[in-house]
């Protein structure tokens, strides 16, 4: 097919999370013969973008490079608005894909919609309807399905989202399922060495991720202090976090931490070794969406440390469970896990509501059944 004829798609990322996400889209799309990819990354997360783009082999067409040292999100909003113009000129796409919550997905959706270019939103209808919860991602993701042609829906659930939030099911939504369980599948496949992480093989290992700007402060200290008390009531068990680089992070997860038995404190890990690290986790608590939905597929029990989910199919399913950001709570949901094999088993055993990994093949036909 002459490229002419090939329909554009700009696919817009800048996170972690997001890369994970997009990339097995990226390298669906590069199958098509009917369409020309082209990849602009913002790199709001460079260092850990960059590991996921190295993973997957992607080498993005346009590279903004915008993070910088403390940046607000003032700054980072207006710089995506206008390099992202700069480049929407300059190609002029198709169609314009972004990803999620995040503020590149915000700020390239509002851009394309600026340049009257079609917006296509990867996991849409997300929802807590609640504006501050969390925290800038609820009102980036309502404001990308705002300015949204398609609408990729993981689930069900997300779908009617979208519909009580005045959203028009003119033929522009579409249950997908979640391109992260393509992602997954895609990686624990891969014959990875995590053994540099120093797990003794005897103790059950729970797994810790928290790094969301709601639980800074008083909420992950809170975490950090139920930690402690499970880790000197259980001596068969053993927690490796993961540590965020944001100081916010660092600093408490530090100061309450360090030295304390049978907890690792560890550099962020490439994406391949974290889902091995999940993989062989007996339990999982994390405050992150992604996690949210991959460690079903892998029969790992997550309590996530947040008071609302906008991923309730898996409460539902029975997959996860909310912990919240209080000491007790934490310490009572793990306890039970580890103490009630009838509860940890409804878990672990639970169906993953998020998908089958043919998300990405799902919306590249979309794709070009629409501009075709």
């Amino acid at each position: 097919m002459d490229k002419k004829d090939k329909i554009k798609v700009a696919v817009v990322f800048g996170t972690r999370p997001e890369a994970i996400k997009m990339a097995p889209l990226v390298l669906e799309l590069k199958n098509r013969t009917e369409i020309e990819p082209v990849t602009i990354v913002t790199a709001q997360h460079r260092q850990m973008l960059d590991q996921v783009l190295e993973l997957f082999n992607i080498t993005p067409d346009f590279d903004l490079n915008l993070m910088k040292p403390n940046q607000n999100l003032w700054s980072l909003t207006s710089e995506i608005l206008l390099e992202t113009k700069k480049i929407f000129d300059k190609i002029r796409p198709d169609i314009v894909l972004v990803h999620g919550d995040t503020t590149t997905a915000f700020g390239a959706a509002l851009s394309a919609f600026y340049a009257r270019i079609p917006v296509g939103h990867v996991e849409a209808g997300l929802r807590t309807f609640n504006k501050d919860y969390p925290f800038p991602e609820e009102i980036n993701r309502v404001l990308a399905d705002s300015v949204s042609d398609l609408h990729f829906a993981p689930t069900e659930g997300a779908i009617q989202n979208l519909l009580k939030s005045g959203i028009n099911n003119d033929g522009g939504i579409f249950k997908t399922g979640n391109t992260v369980i393509d992602a997954l599948l895609h990686t624990v496949k891969k014959d990875i060495d995590i053994s540099y992480i120093g797990l003794e093989p005897n103790l059950k290992t729970i797994l810790l991720t928290s790094h969301r700007r709601e639980n800074f402060g008083r909420p992950l200290e809170n975490i950090c202090d139920a930690v402690i008390e499970l880790i000197n009531n259980n001596k068969d068990i053993q927690v490796v976090y993961p540590v965020h680089l944001n100081p916010n992070v660092q600093n408490t997860v530090h100061s309450k931490l360090d030295g304390v038995e049978r907890v690792k404190l560890i550099e962020p890990l490439d994406y391949a070794p974290f889902t091995h690290l999940m993989k062989m986790a007996h339990i999982i608590l994390t405050d992150s969406g992604g996690v949210q939905e991959e460690a079903p597929s892998l029969g790992v029990p997550v309590l996530v440390l947040r008071d609302e989910t906008e991923r309730p199919e898996a409460l539902e399913y029975g997959c996860v469970k909310l912990a919240g950001t209080e000491k007790v709570k934490i310490v009572s949901l793990v306890q039970k896990l580890l103490d009630d094999n009838d509860f940890y088993d409804s878990m672990k055993q639970a169906v993953n509501p998020y998908g089958d990994g043919l998300a990405s093949q799902r919306i590249a036909d979309i794709i070009i059944e629409r501009f075709k």
